[in-house]
């Protein structure tokens, strides 16, 4: 489909999706962002749906402003994935020793390393840059200053909610590993830090919504929140590169008489801010729970843990700011989902896949979520799918 518009106070609201499908509370916080003085167009993708602060798949467009709870608390959260030498044939019958070896390898949940990973143990990845990105901690909000030694640890770590380390089949049978995570405590402890000054800035004080307190560009807490910000970022790219790492290791363990080998790696953040230029005007792009798209660029776009995920390539919609979908998208919220369905529900819709079936993740079951196919085909004008891949491991945070 191609998008629907719908009017808005500053710009209209650019939708791929039917605006009767989305929660009245997801269409007013869209209005909300809509007032905003600063903002110059705000596009808004079919995983809609209502998020903390900020619509999950909205695609906000600011000249001179950045709103830190558009950003979100999970700064720089997105997806890796990497298609390797296996197929299908490779793989045992009984996948639970390769879900446990995956887990030993990467702590979930609140999990950390005894010492933090080194990345020059890693047989052919990159290293540059990596002392530099640490010396640069010194300089980030001093309120954080004190969880050095924890940012470190949890480097290569999953985190819970709706983050998980899989391996895929695609419809060839060739096999790839996909993660997704972000920023974890560290980047979580910067957003809310920043969220707590902008709401107190006098130049917020008027607005419709206090979730949407903005920094203003030339001015030092805009200046603190962008070193912040984009240092979290990276945090988050390195924490998918060293997880990823570690999941090859446990593949080429696994897998000795294989001896696999791996593509380039996609990475795709989906919770972050960008500079970026439209209309002859240079902007301050926000994606919550959205991905970029430019044209000719790879992206991933997961559906739930029972429903399989999608590789695609953008098709540069300017229109969408050249944006597309995170994801599937929540249809029911977490509480929601643990009232209404139970554990047996979650065997049944995750049945064929290694994964946890307890009640601490039937809030993650496919049935919260949204038609990754019907979500994939309303952005037809987006992107383009070049792989559609089935987990058959699911490793939940």
């Amino acid at each position: 489909m191609s998008y629907v518009e719908l009017p808005g106070a500053k710009v209209p609201i650019r939708m791929w999706t039917d605006p009767a499908s989305v929660e009245d509370v997801a269409l007013q916080q869209l209005r909300n962002v809509a007032t905003l003085p600063w903002i110059k167009g705000l596009a808004v993708m079919p995983d809609v749906h209502y998020g903390k602060g900020a619509t999950v798949g909205s695609v906000i467009a600011m000249q001179g402003a950045v709103c830190p709870a558009a950003v979100g608390v999970d700064i720089g959260c997105g997806m890796s994935a990497v298609k390797t030498s296996l197929t299908a044939n490779d793989l045992p019958g009984d996948l639970s020793r390769l879900r446990s070896k995956i887990e030993e390898a990467i702590p979930v949940g609140r999990g950390m390393h005894d010492s933090a990973v080194e990345p020059g143990r890693f047989h052919g990845l990159a290293t540059a840059g990596w002392d530099e990105f640490w010396g640069r901690f010194d300089g980030v909000a001093e309120a954080v200053k004190f969880r050095h030694e924890r940012a470190g640890k949890q480097m290569g770590t999953l985190g819970s909610g709706n983050h998980f380390v899989e391996v895929c089949t695609d419809t060839t049978g060739a096999v790839w590993l996909m993660l997704h995570s972000g920023s974890r405590n560290i980047g979580k402890e910067l957003a809310e830090h920043h969220i707590g000054i902008a709401q107190k800035l006098p130049h917020n004080q008027g607005l419709i919504d206090r979730d949407l307190a903005v920094f203003i560009a030339q001015t030092p807490q805009m200046a603190s929140y962008r070193n912040d910000l984009f240092w979290a970022q990276e945090y988050a790219k390195y924490n998918r590169t060293i997880m990823m790492a570690l999941l090859k290791d446990v593949i080429r363990k696994e897998f000795k008489k294989a001896k696999p080998a791996f593509e380039p790696e996609i990475s795709a953040h989906h919770n972050y801010v960008a500079e970026e230029r439209y209309d002859g005007m240079d902007l301050l792009v926000t994606r919550k729970g959205a991905i970029r798209a430019g044209s000719g660029e790879y992206g991933i776009i997961p559906g739930s843990m029972g429903t399989g995920s999608y590789i695609v390539k953008g098709l540069g919609n300017e229109k969408a700011f050249n944006s597309a979908s995170h994801g599937a998208g929540r249809r029911m919220s977490r509480n929601a989902a643990k009232r209404r369905f139970s554990t047996k529900d979650l065997e049944e819709q995750t049945r064929g896949v290694e994964c946890r079936k307890d009640s601490g993740v039937v809030d993650e079951i496919p049935g919260a979520y949204k038609s990754i196919d019907q979500v994939i085909d309303q952005q037809r004008d987006l992107v383009e799918v070049v792989a559609k891949l089935k987990q058959v491991v699911c490793v939940k945070g």
